[in-house]
């Protein structure tokens, strides 16, 4: 059986699936008690016969569990899909599955012969695109880790900072982490400001109050007057093609103390450009979404950072997630 060309061309009923249980409520029912079909459909509000091919349905795909006619959940979607556990990730699902993403996907033939997406204007990267909305709110949960590795790493390589920037901020979390672990530090988000808002909701629930304040508008063209011993480029530059990047780059390096640091988080595939694969298919979601958007090589970087007067200092994949970590310098 071609076994994996089926499931390739089957993967949008998953995806269906896991939204549909999520709009319902499912996880979060079964988490609370209900664990028969009836049970079930009572607490999603749905039919009967539609809840049990459903709740069946996630049991094959290992989202569910089943022992006779009584359901529960996996450790996995236990952790991860009860709305109550401090690790939910349902809201990702509004990013993940966003229109602009369907739809960018929906045309990627076109796509693929024109080198970029065919969507209105830039894409996903339009100004106030509300998608990165849906990203501030829904993606902070999967970053949480990631960002406080990426501060492990920081703490370990180089002075606490003090003055900190994080370009195209979205929720926050990197700047936020910084924050937390050296109280000493007054960090700037930039973004859009219906983005930043989520921002500041995550900085304050952190407890970072003043020290965290806000930039609104576009890391291209805003006036960085100040001096940045941190600037934090994270899930950011593989929008964009060299060209666009270096000019990043450079306006990061301008706005650097001398004995300041850049710190690049990013998708960085090895030179063969489809391994680690959960960094390397992220790719073809660029290529979807975004006019120029790709994954550059820690060698490309490296080639980058030099054309801003940068060189790399550290990098290394980070723990348990599909993103690297490269420190830069003058």
């Amino acid at each position: 059986m071609p076994d994996r060309f089926l499931d390739a061309l089957n993967g949008f009923q998953r995806t269906e699936a896991v939204v549909t249980a999520l709009d319902l409520g499912l996880f979060g029912a079964i988490a609370r008690g209900a664990a028969d079909t009836r049970a079930l459909a009572a607490a999603c509000q749905a039919d009967p016969r539609g809840v049990r091919i459903l709740a069946d349905y996630l049991v094959t795909i290992g989202l569910l569990d089943k022992a006779g006619l009584r359901y529960a959940l996996t450790g996995e979607s236990a952790l991860y899909l009860d709305p109550a556990s401090k690790a939910y990730l349902g809201e990702a699902r509004r990013f993940l599955t966003a229109s602009a993403v369907r739809e960018g996907f929906s045309r990627l033939t076109e796509a693929v012969r024109g080198g970029g997406t065919f969507l209105p204007a830039e894409g996903s990267m339009a100004p106030e695109h509300p998608l990165w909305v849906d990203y501030a709110r829904g993606m902070a949960p999967m970053v949480a880790r990631t960002a406080e590795r990426v501060v492990d790493r920081l703490a370990a390589t180089g002075a606490a900072p003090r003055n900190v920037i994080d370009l195209a901020a979205g929720h926050g979390l990197f700047g936020i982490a910084v924050g937390r672990r050296f109280p000493g530090a007054t960090v700037t988000g930039v973004d859009w400001p219906g983005v930043l808002a989520v921002a500041r909701e995550n900085a304050d629930r952190a407890g970072l109050g003043a020290r965290y304040r806000l930039l609104p508008g576009d890391a291209f063209s805003l006036s960085l007057e100040s001096r940045y011993d941190l600037v934090i480029a994270a899930n950011f530059l593989h929008h964009f093609d060299p060209p666009t990047i270096v000019e990043l780059l450079r306006r990061s390096a301008s706005a650097l103390e001398p004995d300041g640091r850049l710190a690049i988080v990013e998708f960085v595939p090895n030179e063969d450009r489809v391994t680690p694969p959960a960094a390397a298919q992220f790719a073809i979601t660029l290529l979807a979404t975004t006019r120029r958007g790709d994954l550059y090589t820690e060698r490309e970087y490296a080639s980058f950072l030099a054309a801003a007067e940068l060189t790399v200092t550290d990098a290394a994949p980070i723990e348990r997630s599909p993103l690297s970590l490269l420190l830069a310098a003058r």
